[in-house]
């Protein structure tokens, strides 16, 4: 058997690695340990490990990493802990490799553990880009450690040979994300509003808005002008998410806070869970805010998403996909675009460029192929590529 680790830190992180750790687990070939850590061992976030729990996920270790603030130095205090306490549980459990989704600051940190235990990493979601974050560069750096990648399309495969990573080893899987929607049995719209205890009614949207972490200090104000566009939308409930752990995600989550307990159309959740966000995409009318899944999962329900400001800037995006400023009045705009009948009806012949709902079979396979052909060697070349500039 081989032990390879499975790294979750966020809510969104682990619902799409859910199906991955469920098949890997199943597979006699690998020895499987879940590391927890990040925010799902918070309070302020909702202490999200207990839906690993109520998973009956095998959780191998829980190591917490949060320094209490969000601030630049917070995070890198954060990433530091991180890096030490990660450096000793690879030493105890001597793994063969180590799954990452994403572009997290605080996976980077674990990634460098792992790279000085000269543990091969196998990297989900490579070649992506958003150019509003700081998430960017992380995610390109997670790239350069990694060995085996495990990307959502084609154009991202081709950008991480680019980055000099051979072919060989590069493998667009298509995104996780969409087996979810294609194998979870998602709930009914009166389940679903029994799950929340909340009364969606005929019409509503989804909404998750995140800071974007390389403009200064724009989030309160960008929140606000999204509140004011939900506020003038007396015909509309709304389901938010809190922003996550980055920097001025508190000022987010204060704001809306104070905007739910003002408002009866409103509600506000620390987070979904895997199952009920995707049955709540499901009846939605349409997705609103700045987070990937409303470029990833949200159109294979052929439902609009109204993309605000650079945080999600560069990332593949389908015919389903609303692109605006963060001012009230272009995200109003938005939203009548996005209830425009004429609109809404174009949207059920879409289809999404991320994949055929198969990832985490073509992963496991892969996983699989190279272990037991002897094929993985941590000195890696640069493969470069002819091309005119």
């Amino acid at each position: 058997m081989k032990r390879v680790v499975i790294l979750t830190s966020t809510r969104a992180e682990y619902g799409l690695l859910k199906p991955l750790m469920n098949r890997m687990i199943e597979d006699e070939f690998f020895d499987v340990r879940i590391a927890v850590t990040g925010t799902h061992l918070s309070k302020e976030h909702g202490m999200t490990v207990s839906e690993i729990e109520s998973d009956n996920m095998p959780i191998d270790t829980r190591i917490g990493i949060l320094s209490g603030g969000d601030t630049p130095v917070a995070l890198s205090n954060t990433m530091g802990t991180a890096t030490t306490r990660f450096a000793e549980y690879f030493d105890t459990c001597n793994p063969d490799g180590l799954v990452v989704l994403g572009d997290r600051y605080e996976t980077l940190a674990v990634c460098v553990a792992a790279m000085n235990a000269r543990i091969p990493i196998f990297h989900l979601h490579g070649g992506e880009t958003t150019e509003g974050l700081i998430d960017e560069a992380i995610r390109h750096c997670i790239t350069k450690m990694s060995y085996l990648h495990f990307t959502s399309t084609e154009a991202y495969r081709k950008r991480v040979i680019q980055m000099g990573e051979s072919p060989e080893r590069v493998f667009n899987t298509g995104a996780i994300g969409i087996e979810n929607i294609k194998s979870v049995e998602l709930l009914n719209q009166k389940e679903l509003e029994d799950s929340l205890g909340f009364s969606i009614g005929e019409k509503y949207a989804i909404g998750t808005f995140h800071p974007v972490t390389l403009e200064h200090h724009t989030a309160e104000q960008q929140i606000k002008e999204l509140l004011k566009a939900v506020d003038s939308r007396k015909d509309l409930k709304f389901i938010f998410t809190k922003a996550n752990a980055d920097t001025d995600g508190r000022i987010i989550n204060e704001l809306l806070d104070s905007y739910n307990s003002k408002s009866d159309r409103f509600f506000l959740v620390d987070s979904l869970g895997m199952r009920r966000y995707l049955s709540a995409l499901k009846h939605a009318q349409f997705v609103i805010g700045n987070s990937s899944s409303g470029l990833i999962e949200a159109p294979s329900f052929h439902i609009p998403t109204i993309d605000i400001g650079d945080r999600q800037k560069g990332r593949i995006a389908g015919e389903s996909i609303i692109h605006c400023e963060p001012s009230a009045d272009e995200i109003q705009a938005a939203i009548s675009q996005a209830m425009n009948l004429s609109f809404r009806e174009k949207l059920a012949f879409i289809e999404s460029p991320y994949g055929d709902g198969n990832t985490s079979e073509k992963i496991a396979d892969v996983l699989r192929e190279f272990y037991a052909n002897d094929k993985i060697h941590i000195k890696k070349r640069f493969y470069d590529i002819e091309f005119e500039v």
